[in-house]
């Protein structure tokens, strides 16, 4: 069907992946224990729909441009860097990180929109991004397949339906697991932190990261 071979390797392969420990799991986690499952939702649908725009992208071809244009990939790469690195600094420093009760309160009045958006935004500008999926699903595509943007569009939806479903999960289970932990204002304190830290750690990556 439209050129895809061995689908069974793929599916299982897509759903390791999605399972493996990585920031997206950890913001995710992070979210839901500031905000609850509200926020582990909204920040699992950005990451999700972050990744949509790259599956599209390999579908049209834009991905491809993007890893053989140094100058492209440089631009996003770099642009990626310093949004997710203000970001992580913003947190880290923000009053939220530094005090208690202004820290539950705080974090409670972070906005779902917000949420969204730095989770998709983390995905897009991260060029790594559009190069895992622009290496992993050719794999499964026939070279003479007549319909290879359609083929990509298939096996990029089933990936990120996986992955949605996975991150809703960890969302749920962990807001459950953090009602006592979000009525304190020192952990509040370090989530906030630790979020920072990833935010300025994922910025750093991206701006080092190389095109193949």
């Amino acid at each position: 069907m439209l050129g895809i071979h061995d689908f069974g390797l793929f599916f299982v392969s897509a759903l390791l992946l999605n399972i493996a420990p990585g920031p997206d799991t950890a913001y995710v986690a992070g979210r839901s224990v500031q905000l609850g499952w509200h926020g582990g939702v909204a920040a699992a649908l950005g990451i999700s729909t972050g990744c949509l725009a790259h599956v599209l992208a390999v579908a049209v071809g834009l991905s491809a441009l993007l890893v053989a244009s140094a100058t492209a990939f440089t631009a996003v790469k770099w642009l990626g860097a310093i949004y997710l690195c203000y970001i992580g600094l913003t947190m880290l420093f923000s009053r939220q990180a530094r005090s208690g009760e202004l820290a539950v309160r705080e974090s409670r009045d972070v906005s779902l929109s917000r949420v969204f958006w730095q989770g998709a935004l983390t995905d897009v500008l991260n060029p790594k991004v559009a190069m895992f999926f622009l290496a992993f699903l050719p794999q499964f595509v026939d070279a003479d397949a007549p319909h290879k943007p359609l083929a990509f569009l298939m096996l990029g939806l089933i990936f990120i339906f996986n992955g949605t479903l996975w991150c809703l999960g960890v969302a749920i289970m962990t807001a459950r697991a953090a009602g006592r932990v979000r009525n304190s204002g020192r952990a509040m304190a370090w989530i906030n932190r630790s979020l920072g830290a990833l935010f300025v750690y994922l910025g750093v990556r991206i701006a080092f990261a190389q095109a193949k």
